[in-house]
């Protein structure tokens, strides 16, 4: 008997996005800026500032997708966390799975992959900044070693509402 919070896993493969993959990327990410607190912006992403974005992270061969059945139902990408070259070792993560995909294990299956692509290109560390009521993220990113550094109160707002960061590390080296 399966309870109601287990779904059947999906048969997931990984690989590194694509130029041709953007518009199903930003279709994820514009629905996470419209009904979610992950993406703290209310401006929904135009075409020509997904192409740039995500032609930012192909540069670097920082970003991945899920594919699931030919569909892209989730991507995942790292950036640096800061600009000055001090921080050069550290990136940051972004995990999205496409609405109605969650409970799937695709979004396990991203960050499995990212953590690999970011160790193999020489980062140190990876920080993950998660909207503190994210439960299921700050859970998916405990299963992989991310280590809880603390919760930074009021730092953000966003649909009338003030939002708190909490801030995990994974340690590569």
């Amino acid at each position: 008997m399966n309870p109601i919070y287990e779904r059947e896993r999906a048969m997931v493969t990984v690989r590194p996005a694509r130029s041709g993959d953007m518009e199903a990327i930003r279709a994820i990410r514009n629905h996470a800026i419209e009904h979610s607190t992950a993406l703290w912006t209310q401006t929904p992403q135009s075409p020509a500032e997904g192409a740039a974005w995500l032609a930012a992270h192909l540069e670097r061969g920082s970003a991945f997708v899920a594919d699931v059945a030919g569909e892209v139902a989730g991507f995942a990408v790292y950036g640096p966390w800061r600009e000055l070259d001090g921080y050069r070792h550290t990136v940051e993560d972004s995990v999205y799975v496409r609405e109605g995909r969650h409970g799937l294990g695709i979004g396990a299956a991203l960050l499995d992959a990212l953590i690999a692509a970011a160790r193999e290109a020489g980062h140190h560390v990876v920080i993950a900044g998660i909207e503190a009521e994210n439960a299921s993220s700050i859970r998916l990113h405990e299963r992989f070693g991310f280590q809880y550094v603390g919760t930074i109160p009021e730092v953000g707002t966003k649909f009338g509402r003030w939002l708190d960061l909490t801030l995990m590390r994974l340690a590569l080296a």
